[in-house]
C-alpha cells in the first residue's frame, strides 16, 4: 500500500488533521533539502510536498517564485533532486510528493521520469498545469510505479467537475482556497467554506486546503472544514530565515487540535 494511503489511515484512526508543507528543492543549496525533510518528519508533518525549480511556474506567487529562481542559480535540476530524495529516503518514513510541471518532466522523459521518481521512493506527483483530459500519457506510468497522481479543484470548479476529479486516485484531493496564485492571504473568500463542505460531501478521498494558508489560525480554521492543509510559501519563507521554531509551532498547531 502507498505511504500516502498509509498515512491518512492513520490520521483516520486517530481523528487527526493533516499537515503537509512544501519546500522549494534547492532553495539555500540541494544539500539543504535532506535536512528540511528530516526536520519536517520530526516536527510530525504528515506529508513534504517538494517543488521542483522551474521557469515558468504558472502557479506560483512571489515568495516560491523567488525561492524557485534561487534553486536554478544555484544549478538545481530535476535529475538532482531525485537523487537527493533517493539518499534521504532510508531515513525517513513520511510520504514524499513532487509538484512539478509538465515541461521538465517532458525534457526528462515521462517513463524515465516516472522510473526514477518511484526508485527514489517518491509517492505522489502534483502537476498543477496537467488536466484530467491529458492525464493519461502519465497515468499509466504512475499506477504500475505505484506514485498517486494528486488532482487539483479549485472554487471556480462546477459539481460535476468535482466529482469527475474526486472519482479518480487514492492519495488526497487537493482543494484551492484561492482564485489565483499560491502566496499568503489575510482572509479567505467568504464561500471557502461551502465550497470545501461540498467538496467533502461528494470526495471518498481525503481533501487538504492549500493556497494562501499562511498563519496557526488560518490553518485551524480551514482545517474544520476539511481533512488538513498544505501551507507552502510561509514554509519557504520560514526557511529562508532559517526560523526553525516557527515552522515547527505552525505544524504543531494542527497536531494539537481539538477534533
Amino acid at each position: 500500500m502507498n505511504r500516502l494511503t498509509k498515512a491518512f489511515e492513520r490520521l483516520k484512526k486517530k481523528d487527526e488533521k493533516a499537515f503537509v508543507p512544501y519546500i522549494m528543492a534547492g532553495d539555500g543549496g540541494l544539500e539543504k533539502l535532506m535536512e528540511r525533510i528530516v526536520f519536517l518528519e520530526s516536527c510530525g508533518a504528515t506529508a513534504v510536498e517538494i517543488g521542483i525549480p522551474f521557469s515558468d511556474p504558472v502557479a506560483d506567487g512571489p515568495t516560491i517564485q523567488a525561492a524557485g529562481l534561487r534553486a536554478l542559480n544555484e544549478g538545481v535540476t530535476l535529475k538532482a533532486v531525485l537523487q537527493t530524495i533517493l539518499n534521504v529516503r532510508p531515513i525517513v518514513s513520511i510520504p514524499i510528493i513532487v509538484m512539478t510541471y509538465m515541461n521538465p518532466i517532458y525534457a526528462y522523459g515521462i517513463a524515465s521520469f516516472i522510473e526514477d521518481a518511484s526508485k527514489a521512493g517518491v509517492d505522489g506527483c502534483i502537476i498543477p498545469d496537467l488536466p484530467i483530459e491529458e492525464e493519461d500519457l502519465l497515468l499509466p506510468h504512475f499506477e504500475v510505479a505505484d506514485i498517486e497522481l494528486i488532482r487539483l479543484v479549485t472554487l471556480t470548479s462546477s459539481n460535476e467537475r468535482i466529482k469527475e476529479i474526486a472519482s479518480k486516485g487514492k492519495g488526497f484531493l487537493y482543494a484551492v482556497t484561492v482564485t489565483g496564485i499560491t502566496g499568503a492571504r489575510a482572509k479567505f473568500h467568504a464561500q471557502v467554506e461551502n465550497y470545501l463542505k461540498n467538496i467533502k460531501e461528494i470526495s471518498s478521498l481525503p481533501v487538504l486546503a492549500g493556497f494562501g494558508i499562511s498563519t496557526s489560525e488560518q490553518a485551524q480554521e480551514i482545517s474544520q472544514y476539511c481533512d488538513g492543509v498544505v501551507v507552502g510559501s510561509k514554509i519557504v519563507d520560514l526557511f529562508h530565515k532559517n526560523n526553525l521554531d516557527e515552522i515547527e509551532k505552525l505544524i504543531k498547531s494542527i497536531k494539537m487540535m481539538e477534533i
